[in-house]
This record gives structure tokens, sequence and C-alpha cells, in this order.
């Protein structure tokens, strides 16, 4: 398969689930360069240093939504903020283990959020990832 995704930044507040998610992106074929980061803040810093070209500009954010500090709905403020060429073309998707309703009806309404899934990720939804969003 060839690589799809370029750059994907994973973040969540939990190191176990950022590594075992990142084991995860890289063992599959559609996918390249895996960052992670732990709270919304390093991720909006991450986004800050993309925009001085000094980091990769992710194609995929997987976001955790419960998170201390600054949540995933607090990141998606701030990213909605962001320089409008920077954030063009990067595709967001929430990623909880939230079975709330209310999440998910948050997500839709939400215009920076592109898909909503249940952890932990597998390289099937992985797969779905790849045809849902990067497949023209």
């Amino acid at each position: 398969m060839e690589k799809s995704v370029n750059c994907v930044l994973l973040i969540d507040d939990d190191k176990a689930t950022n590594f075992f998610n990142q084991r995860v992106v890289t063992k599959h074929d559609g996918f390249d360069q895996v960052n992670t980061v732990q709270s919304g803040m390093a991720a909006l810093q991450y986004l800050n240093e993309v925009e001085k070209n000094s980091a990769t500009k992710p194609d995929l954010i997987f976001l955790d939504i419960n998170m201390p500090a600054m949540n995933g709905w607090e990141f998606l403020v701030e990213f909605s903020k962001l320089n409008e060429e920077l954030i063009q073309g990067i595709k967001v998707i929430l990623l909880s283990t939230s079975s709330n309703p209310d999440d998910v009806k948050e997500s839709i309404k939400n215009h920076s959020v592109d898909d909503f899934i249940n952890k932990p990720l597998s390289l099937d939804l992985l797969d779905n990832v790849l045809e849902n969003h990067f497949n023209s």
C-alpha cells in the first residue's frame, strides 16, 4: 500500500496510550511519521513549530477528549484560532474511551472534527480512517 498520510500527531495525556497508538500507527503501511504530545498545550506548541517550519505539518491529528489542564474541546477552540493556512487540510479525529452520546453529538457539531473513534486504535480502524478521509 502506498503511504497516504505523511505525518500523524497523537495528542493524549496517557503515556501508555500514546505508546500503544504510536506502535499501531507505525505498523500500518499507510502512515509514515508519527509524533506524540501529552497535552493540548504541547500540541499547540508543536503546531507553532510547524508554522516556523521546524516541525512536520500533520495530515491527521488523533485527539483525546478527557485530558487535564486543556481538554480536547478546549484544544479545538484554540486550534480553530490558528492561521487558516496552517490548519487547512489537517484532519482531526477524536479518539476517546468516552461512550457519552453528548461527546459524539458535540463532535458532530464541531466543524474542526472530522470523525469520532473509540480507543484503542487498531489496524482495521486505521484502514477505515484512510478509506473515509484520505482516498480521493
